[in-house]
Formats: structure tokens, sequence, C-alpha cells
């Protein structure tokens, strides 16, 4: 199970990687026009990742939770958030690369912000749901760079396989 979650990781700092990569591209006026998505804009929802990230990332380390709301933009431009979104992923990567099936398999207890419940699950189910939420609001991001006129990356999982050699042989 330990490859499963190793893999996400990568294919997490590679999807998020050409995202940046393809906002940079937009002007900033693109880039931060609120477009009806559940965060309003691009640079909304990027910012949003970064909280929920910082967010578990804390609980997964059992550290104190950073102050933010959910909605907060705690980056204001593009390039900074760029350069936070990696520092990030290489946590999240070290993290994961600590772990072992055992750990994965142990119990986790965290407190959910919405209604102060505290969920106790085992640690792989958590980390799935770290790892699926990006995918979601990646998902959200890459259809609002479609709106904004842009070429979206591929962000498929095959694609970062083949590029990364996991799961494929010559």
């Amino acid at each position: 199970m330990i490859a499963y979650f190793r893999m996400f990781a990568g294919y997490n700092a590679w999807a998020n990687h050409r995202l940046h990569a393809a906002c940079a591209l937009l002007d900033e006026a693109d880039y931060k026009l609120e477009r009806g998505a559940f965060f309003g804009s691009i640079h909304g929802t990027l910012n949003h990742l970064m909280v929920t990230d910082r967010m578990w990332l804390a609980r997964l380390r059992g550290e104190a939770l950073p102050p933010h709301g959910l909605d907060a933009v705690i980056f204001h431009d593009l390039a900074t958030l760029r350069e936070a979104r990696v520092h990030e992923d290489a946590g999240l990567s070290a993290y994961v690369a600590g772990l072992t099936d055992e750990a994965l398999a142990g119990e986790f207890r965290w407190t959910r912000m919405a209604d102060g419940a505290v969920v106790v699950q085992p640690l792989w189910a958590a980390l799935a749901h770290v790892f699926n939420h990006q995918t979601h609001h990646r998902g959200q991001v890459h259809g609002l760079l479609s709106q904004a006129g842009a070429d979206p990356p591929s962000l498929d999982l095959p694609v970062f396989q083949k590029a990364s050699g996991l799961g494929f042989s010559s």
C-alpha cells in the first residue's frame, strides 16, 4: 500500500507543477477573475488548496492547525503561491516517504473544522482524502483555465506514470 501513496505524492507534485505553469501564462486579470467557482477564481481555488494542504500536513505531523479559514487567500500573487506550493508538495512527499504499511494501517484521529467532530480512521483513509481533494480542485482549476481561453495541461495519472516510469515497461 505504501507504493500507492508514494506514487500519489509524486503525482500530486507533478500535477500541481503543470497546473501552476499553465496558470503563469495567464495575465493577472484572467487569473484572478471571479468565474463562479466554489472559491471564485483560479487564484482563490489554488489558495484553498494551499490552506487545506497546510492543515492536513499539520494534522498528519501532530502540529497545531494554521489559523486560516478554508477560503482564505494567504498568497496574493501567483509567483509566491507557486514557491509555497513546491515547498508544501515537498513536505507532503517527505511525510509519505517516511511511512510504512504498518503506519498506514494505524489509527489516525483528527478534528473536523466544520463541526468539531473527532474522526477516527486508518491513516491510509485520511491520506486518500488529501490526494482526492487535490485532484478534485485541480479539476476545477483545469476547467477554469479552459474558461479563460488557456490550454490546460494533461493531468491524467497515466501521463505521470509514463513520465516517471511507474507502472510502464519498455
